[in-house]
């Protein structure tokens, strides 16, 4: 690693580390990795406050949260699409015959792949399905056949992601939890290794190491969030990226190709006061994760950089400055200063 690297990777560490010392956060871990693999990794703080303070180290699993969606689904979504078994411009009813079954002619039905891909759909940004009941075919049943309200204009949605979820296991034959999360990855974790998330007052306790999102959990693993892993298993997933484009991996290729101002398949495309900063180069892909949690990958400049947090911890209900935190860390790895 370069010694100018280091001395940026030190500066963008610090401002992580201020924000812990304000109390923004709990704790958290900042990791970067270049195309030949080299990384540094550094963790600050708390992995939890409560019921029991534990140290942060980079050791410790993250609830990643909607890198799930860039990590897992994406990847599953693409890979089927080069093997030929899924056309990414045919409807999702090409796997999931059933969606909204009663009535052929809605929009719903014409939904297809690519447009989940890009969140390019009129579905809502998100429902509290769990609250519908608290069995996860029933609700599976739910998000199928529901009469879903349409939007004017596009927006993130995790609906888009629930389905290609669906999609997924329809054509595995198996439930998401059983599927292969990827090396170094899981879909739980120790509790006693994890950073503690949100004091749910649903579930009525502190949640670690199972899903924080409450959708997920009541559906039993999702296309949407559910993933657990360590700095260097997102670095490790991060490489392999750029050595996969260096290869011309046609799969990558589409995560690269841009589907709106803001999307590719799957990732966020740089745009103004996007959380990957104002330094990195226009051939960067990145994405967050409502815990606290963020990845980019810069293909020009050939790095990665993942900033892990439990900044929902004990509470989302508090002002965190998590985007201002990403984005500073993001311009303090590109030498903005």
């Amino acid at each position: 690693m370069t010694a100018e690297i280091s001395r940026r990777f030190d500066k963008a560490f610090a401002a992580l580390d201020g924000s812990v010392a304000e109390g923004r956060i709990p704790g958290g871990v900042l990791g970067f990795v270049d195309h030949k693999g080299r990384r540094l990794t550094r963790a600050v703080g708390a992995a939890a406050l409560t019921p029991e303070k534990r140290p942060m180290t980079s050791e410790t699993w993250f609830d990643l949260a909607s890198l799930t969606k860039v990590i897992f689904t994406t990847e599953r979504i693409l890979a089927l699409a080069q093997e030929g078994v899924i056309d990414l411009d045919q409807p999702l009813t090409s796997a999931i015959r059933d969606f909204r079954q009663y009535d052929p002619a809605c929009w719903e039905r014409q939904v297809t792949f690519r447009q989940c891909l890009g969140h390019q759909t009129p579905f809502p940004a998100v429902e509290p399905i769990y609250t519908y009941g608290d069995d996860p075919e029933r609700l599976r049943a739910f998000v199928l056949q529901r009469e879903w309200k349409r939007l004017e204009t596009p927006v993130y949605s995790d609906i888009n992601f629930i389905l290609l979820g669906i999609a997924l296991e329809r054509l595995s034959g198996k439930p998401i939890r059983q599927l292969d999360p990827g090396p170094g990855f899981a879909f739980s974790a120790d509790p006693q290794k994890t950073a503690a998330t949100e004091r749910c007052t649903w579930r009525g306790r502190v949640i670690c190491g199972e899903v924080h999102d409450e959708n997920c959990y009541a559906l039993q693993g999702s296309g949407h969030a559910g993933l657990f892993g360590t700095v260097d298993a997102v670095l490790d997933h991060a490489a392999g990226v750029l050595k996969r484009d260096a290869a011309g991996d046609p799969a990558v290729k589409l995560m690269r190709e841009p589907l709106s101002a803001r999307r590719t398949h799957g990732w966020e495309r740089p745009y103004e006061n996007w959380h990957g900063g104002a330094a990195c180069s226009g051939a960067t892909i990145g994405h967050t994760g409502f815990t606290g949690t963020s990845l980019c990958v810069d293909f020009e400049r050939g790095h990665a950089w993942t900033l892990l947090t439990n900044r929902v911890h004990p509470s989302r209900h508090t002002e965190s400055g998590i985007m201002a935190l990403r984005r500073r860390v993001s311009d303090l790895i590109n030498g903005a200063e």
